[in-house]
């Protein structure tokens, strides 16, 4: 790794308190994943519903065994990850909405640029036939061919035709700009078409964000102190077991060290966003989820990405997982519902999840779908 993004990394572990950053990752973030749905343009889909959470033993009751909070990590995570997924939906829909209501906008201006063309012409239409009018209702023509002087004739000829040519060209443009304005009405009613659509992709996602978290935190509440610290190491056993299987594979024999320039600004943008916590569509300063994390540090970078990590996944350039370098992101699981930056050594940042801050921890920590090179 080079001297700047190894100051980076160190840095990070540092402050994450990860000084076995190659073994420990942070725990809590979700595995299992549908197969992913293609991407569309408008409407933003929304994930279906999770069945309902297993049940948890009573408050006072007999505490619940390992192979219980087993389930129970396990359902969490999969409340979590479609949380994600719905996250997803809704910064997409969110996305799409913002670039519709400034195409409307534009549309907009285009029509009353287009009128004022429009009426412009017209007074000069209107121009030309009072001066008609005023010549006695003959054609410019018909009045020089009854001029007593045929010098006035001659001159007057060219006049003629170089009125006549501008009249056509005017009747022209009159026309165009007439079916101008009627493409212009079309393109705004279709937008604001999908711009409702997305309202609504975008209030449905809301609500299956909300639903989902809402079940998690109930479910996670129920649970004793002693068992929330049993469920928490068995959170951290998952995702140590997971990184140490991903490191035994050699996977990291071959990974570049070296970041480019955007790349290194990225990683120190994402290292100092470490401990700021958890946001569902939130994009900085003070919160974050995921994509907005990565999207934001290559923006701090100079590079604009997508905001979602389905459309990093569906829209950036692929590198090989052996090859890839400081400033990468991964994308995790089988419908990219999460992503995080690589900062090397094996280790990555992300933000997890509701209820976490961003922190550093094992890449292999969860499932990984590819890796993604912005610029």
């Amino acid at each position: 790794m080079g001297s700047g993004v190894r100051g980076l990394t160190t840095t990070a572990m540092a402050v994450a308190c990860a000084a076995v950053i190659l073994s420990v990752s942070a725990p809590g973030v979700v595995h299992a994943a549908p197969t992913p749905p293609s991407p569309t343009s408008t409407p933003v889909p929304v994930p279906t519903s999770t069945p309902a959470p297993a049940p948890v033993p009573a408050p006072g009751g007999t505490p619940a065994s390992n192979a219980d909070l087993e389930v129970i990590r396990q359902k969490l995570e999969t409340l979590y990850h479609d949380a994600a997924v719905a996250t997803d939906a809704y910064n997409l829909a969110e996305e799409r909405t913002e670039q519709q209501s400034t195409q409307i906008v534009g549309l907009a201006r285009e029509i009353v640029e287009g009128k004022a063309r429009l009426d412009e012409l017209k007074e000069r239409a209107g121009a030309a036939a009072r001066s008609q009018y005023r010549g006695g209702g003959l054609p410019d023509g018909a009045q020089l061919v009854l001029s007593d002087d045929p010098q006035d004739f001659l001159e007057g000829a060219g006049r003629v035709r170089q009125g006549a040519k501008a009249a056509k060209g005017m009747l022209a443009e009159m026309r165009r700009t007439q079916e101008d304005l009627e493409q212009y009405a079309r393109d705004a009613a279709a937008q604001w078409k999908k711009l409702e659509a997305n309202r609504e992709a975008k209030a449905k996602a809301k609500k299956k964000v909300e639903k989902q978290i809402a079940a998690a935190e109930k479910l996670e509440s129920e649970l004793a102190k002693e068992e929330k610290q049993r469920l928490a190491k068995l959170e951290r056993q998952a995702a140590r077991e997971a990184q140490t299987a991903w490191l035994d594979s050699g996977v990291l024999a071959d990974t570049g060290d070296t970041a480019s320039a955007r790349g290194e600004a990225a990683v120190e943008y994402a290292t100092a966003q470490i401990g700021k916590a958890y946001e569902w569509g939130a994009e900085g300063p003070k919160t974050f989820d995921c994509s907005g994390l990565t999207s934001q540090a290559w923006a701090a970078a100079g590079q604009g990405i997508p905001r979602t990590s389905q459309e990093q996944w569906r829209q950036l350039d692929r590198v090989a997982v052996e090859a890839m370098r400081p400033g990468d992101l991964i994308i995790y699981n089988s419908d990219a519902s999460h992503v995080a930056m690589y900062v090397g050594d094996g280790a990555m940042i992300h933000a997890p999840r509701p209820g976490r801050t961003v922190t550093i921890a094992g890449a292999g920590s969860m499932p990984i779908l590819g890796v993604v090179r912005p610029g």
